[in-house]
């Protein structure tokens, strides 16, 4: 394949991969056909989207795209149960994973019984006392006290302790692989069953869980009783499905847009406090919940109290909100500097056991539990390959792992489990956890290995540098960003757009902060662009300050940098190349 612009070692080592002669065909139709600037044109054809799909595309109708809820299994019980509860007032506790997923399919089951006048209680376990899931403990305490017991984005492998739940009902709503055997419950509600289609695999738990309130509130429509308003309950759902890291496709594509626009009408107390304390001074876009409300709800679950997160999107009052928000902000400062000291050295064990391997995994004494799977995160960026961290207290370790698109981790994990090499894992395709013994330890990183390189696992690499297309400054107005954003959100399986801009004119270059590089570069013409390049020295991308008039390729994400109260575009620039 031909190098886009020639690039073949740019001034990070990677060649740039340009879009093949069909999409560049199906972009030029429909710049024509529907009547899409080329850039926009392009991000669609990226994405496969024809002429005759792209309005439904640039506007995706939730109703148009929303399954019915009765295609999964169990659907049917799991809604009778919680309205047969509903009606007699009974006790109902929400058992909820601590991650953000967990906490918002919580806070919406809590919302939804709270508008019909009924309380939940919520439980959380701890992640370091308790571990992921259900435990026998907490289960047989909770049923005492309550006739019916809601497990939200956990509960799916979890036999033993579900069946310790002695005296109340139990119904599983969650998205994460299933064995063959369900636990015995009065329903499993899960798009990741092994009888399930598949179609909706997608979806997170917080949709899952959208989609029983769904079928609930057509059951109340039908006996004459009005149910509460679910579409202004989609801001959780579209936080979850991106922190949860989600594909941004089909249905999940419209939840993610409009919960955008239900958080920016700032109604829901937690989010709204959570993005005054985060300087959130802009509508939120899909970025905003995946790198910055995201890890603050995340934050109570990973080093602080782990109910935190689900008691903040769920509570109505905004002076608790208030402080919620500031707890949960400090422990994700917190959290930062933890992370920074595991992923050092973590990066540096991978990186001497070799970088270049199907999987790239670390493991160390004293690792906070809490950090492991967001190291693991920074790993697999870092590697483009799927990566295991571990954390070791004396014989047992707990880790995470996270993977790249088209390597299902969860399944390998879960494996792994079944054949006795780990002590128990699971999961889905893009994140999972495990428990084992150090004994075990590299017995079953090499079997991991073994299986995801059968995916294909390894072959890929940071080699290449994608792009859509080309633009120029003089193109790059503040309307173009806003169509190219239309054709959002960007996340899991819909990456955001990269353009390059050819033979550019650096005009300025300025060090800023710790190792990053503010630049203005121009055509030569009239149009001059801002770029922020983070992370410039570690790249090797402040090489751009002897540019002494040279041209140069640049190449980025386009933005609106918003200052001030007006919007400026911007690149954030991630490669260059010389153009001579």
């Amino acid at each position: 394949m031909t190098a886009f612009l020639g690039v073949t070692d740019s001034l990070t080592g990677r060649r740039w991969i340009g879009p093949g002669v069909e999409t560049e065909r199906l972009a030029a139709a429909l710049t024509q056909g529907a009547g899409l600037e080329p850039p926009v044109a392009a991000v669609l054809a990226q994405r496969g989207v024809t002429p005759e799909e792209a309005a439904g595309f640039l506007a995706p109708a939730l109703r148009d795209l929303l399954p019915d809820p009765m295609v999964l299994k169990d659907m049917d019980p799991a809604a009778k149960r919680l309205l047969a509860a509903l009606r007699g007032r009974e006790r109902i506790a929400i058992f909820a994973d601590y991650d953000v997923d967990g906490g918002s399919s919580a806070a919406l089951l809590i919302c939804w019984l709270r508008e019909m006048g009924l309380e939940a209680t919520l439980y959380v376990p701890d992640r370091i006392d308790e571990g992921y899931g259900p435990n026998d403990a907490a289960m047989e305490a909770l049923a005492r006290d309550h006739d019916l017991i809601v497990c939200v984005d956990c509960g799916t492998l979890s036999h033993g302790p579900i069946a310790a739940a002695k005296g109340a009902d139990v119904i599983v709503l969650d998205h994460h692989l299933a064995a063959a055997d369900l636990p015995d419950c009065v329903a499993v509600v899960n798009p990741n069953r092994q009888d399930e289609t598949g179609d909706l695999a997608h979806l997170c738990a917080a949709a899952v869980v959208f989609l029983v309130l769904v079928e609930l509130n057509r059951r109340l429509r039908e006996a004459g009783v009005k149910g509460p308003d679910l579409m202004a309950m989609l801001d959780l759902v579209a936080l979850a499905t991106v922190a949860d890291v989600a594909p941004l496709t089909g249905v999940n594509r419209a939840f993610v847009r409009q919960g955008l626009v239900v958080m920016g009408r700032r109604q829901r107390p937690g989010l709204v406090a959570l993005s005054d304390v985060a300087r959130l001074d802009r509508p939120p876009a899909s970025y905003h919940l995946g790198f910055v409300l995201g890890p603050r709800v995340n934050a109570g679950g990973r080093i602080g109290q782990a109910d935190l997160g689900a008691r903040l999107l769920s509570t109505a009052d905004a002076g608790e909100a208030a402080a919620l928000a500031k707890r949960l902000d400090d422990l994700n400062t917190d959290r930062r500097e933890i992370e920074a000291r595991v992923r050092e050295a973590a990066l540096a064990q991978a990186a001497e056991r070799g970088l270049d391997a199907p999987l790239v995994w670390a493991a160390e004494d004293g690792w906070h539990p809490g950090v492991v799977g967001i190291v693991a995160s920074r790993l697999k960026e870092h590697t483009h390959r799927p990566a295991i961290v571990i954390g070791f207290d004396g014989d047992e370790g707990k880790g995470s792992g996270r993977s790249v698109s088209g390597v299902d981790l969860g399944a390998s994990i879960q494996r792994l489990a079944a054949e006795g090499l780990i002590e128990k894992g699971g999961g889905h395709k893009m994140a999972a956890g495990l428990s084992l013994t150090r004994a075990q330890l590299e017995p079953a990183m090499a079997r991991l290995s073994a299986l995801l390189a059968k995916q294909g696992a390894g072959t890929g690499g940071a080699g290449d540098l994608r792009l859509d297309g080309v633009m120029m400054p003089g193109a790059a107005s503040p309307e173009l960003i806003e169509k190219i954003e239309a054709a959002g959100p960007y996340g899991a399986a819909a990456p955001a757009p990269r353009f390059a801009f050819p033979s550019m004119r650096i005009r300025m270059t300025r060090p800023v902060g710790d190792g990053h590089l503010k630049l203005a570069f121009t055509d030569g013409g009239t149009g001059s662009i801002d770029a922020i390049c983070f992370d410039a020295q570690r790249l090797g991308l402040d090489a751009l300050q002897a540019h002494q008039g040279r041209p140069v390729h640049l190449a980025g994400r386009v933005e609106l940098n918003h200052w001030n109260g007006r919007a400026r575009v911007q690149l954030r620039l991630e490669d260059a190349a010389w153009a001579e």
